[in-house]
């Protein structure tokens, strides 16, 4: 694809934020969606850290990832490379990094982003398994960055549970102060209800480690045949064992099979979400994060019943997902205007602050939408703080590499 024609789908944006000047609207919108927030400070709980391996620090892209064989791939590819600011893909790995440091520094108060491990796939035998691997990025790069950055980042890494070392792996981690893991349980190939996790899940629990994983249908790095492994209710196993989890997206993104019931009927996963944050048992067990509830595939009906459930915002958690943010052609103001959960006059403003920063467009749009039918339902302030009972997460992290 055309560089003119990514950009316009993806990093539709100016690439210094300071050459973006502001509407007296778009500042009032900016300043209306800090009110109320704790201290001011934003947290993101799911940021990734991606690039294409140049800087042989730890990250791996599949080869088909950019391969005329797999289009779909390959214009997903350009695509984030575009929405990540990344101009020269020699570089990729430095310029993903400074474009997002570049935002965060631009936000007008401070903020705090747990930044993304992603592990290999691996097959039951604990063998890796690079054809079902889409990325890679290793926790010792994350845990680099996140050391050169202490102030505003975050390590949160990824270990497969059916490696032959993921229990000694959790425990170096451990060892460093981490305490968040991230599974994509439908790229990673990971059957959260098998009794091969168990073990893992013993280990999270004595090393009070947070499972953020990823629930409903996977978009971005889809491999065939395994979104059924982003059912919610495949995590009812480690809820009951007591395992800590950050449900992704709140489950936004299609449908699976009703394992609860006798005849197994497909349901929302959205809703399957919801039925496990019903259950009094798992209050101050399970959260979840509202990144990608604002993009087009997840902001209709999953949108609407999140912003309806007021009674469950005190156990929801911010999280940007970027790069995919600053993807122009996932997030749209003016179909969100169209459903009902923007007036039209914060449209322009709203795009004026995506021209600038789309960390802060997305944060911002969260804090200015509304249900459609009821403007009082918003996204409590409260979400975009630090979560209380997860506030362990945020202590120091020690050592080098």
């Amino acid at each position: 694809m055309e560089n003119k024609m990514v950009d316009k789908l993806a990093g539709d944006f100016e690439k210094n934020p300071s050459d973006v000047v502001l509407s007296g609207e778009a500042k009032e919108l900016i300043q209306e969606a800090y009110d109320g927030v704790p201290d001011g400070i934003i947290f993101d709980y799911h940021a990734h850290m991606l690039g294409l391996g140049t800087s042989g620090a730890g990250i791996w892209v599949n080869p088909e990832m950019d391969s005329l064989l797999h289009p779909e791939d390959k214009t997903k590819l350009h695509v984030y490379l575009s929405a990540a600011g990344i101009e020269d893909s020699e570089k990729a790995d430095e310029q993903y990094l400074q474009r997002f440091l570049t935002l965060i520094g631009d936000l007008p108060y401070p903020s705090k982003t747990f930044v993304l491990a992603l592990d290999k796939s691996y097959d039951t035998d604990g063998l890796e398994n690079l054809n079902n691997t889409k990325v890679y990025v290793t926790n010792e790069y994350v845990m680099q960055v996140c050391l050169q950055n202490p102030r505003v980042l975050n390590p949160c890494i990824s270990v497969h549970p059916y490696r032959t070392d993921a229990l000694k792996e959790l425990e170096k981690w451990a060892g460093r102060g981490v305490r968040m893991v991230k599974w994509i349980p439908n790229e990673m190939a990971i059957d959260a209800s098998s009794p091969q996790c168990e073990s893992f899940y013993e280990k999270l629990i004595e090393l009070d480690m947070v499972l953020l994983t990823h629930v409903g249908d996977e978009d971005a790095l889809k491999v065939v045949g395994l979104q059924h492994l982003g059912n919610p209710l495949l995590f009812v196993k480690p809820l009951d064992m007591g395992v800590k989890i950050i449900m992704a997206h709140c489950a936004g993104l299609g449908t699976n099979q009703d394992i609860d019931r006798e005849d197994k009927p497909m349901e929302k996963n959205y809703k399957l979400f919801l039925r496990l944050m019903d259950e009094p048992r798992y209050v101050g067990q399970l959260w979840g994060d509202i990144s990608g509830l604002i993009q087009i595939n997840r902001s209709g009906d999953p949108l609407k019943a999140i912003l309806e459930r007021q009674d469950i915002h005190h156990r929801l958690i911010n999280g940007t997902d970027y790069p995919l943010p600053a993807i122009n052609s996932v997030v749209s103001t003016k179909a969100l205007a169209q459903m009902g959960y923007l007036e039209k006059e914060h449209v322009e403003p709203l795009n004026q602050i995506y021209k600038r920063n789309p960390l802060l467009f997305d944060f911002v749009l969260k804090r200015t939408l509304h249900h459609p039918d009821d403007k009082k339902l918003q996204f409590s302030p409260l979400i975009f703080g630090e979560q209380d009972a997860l506030s362990y997460l945020n202590e120091a992290v020690a050592g080098s590499i």
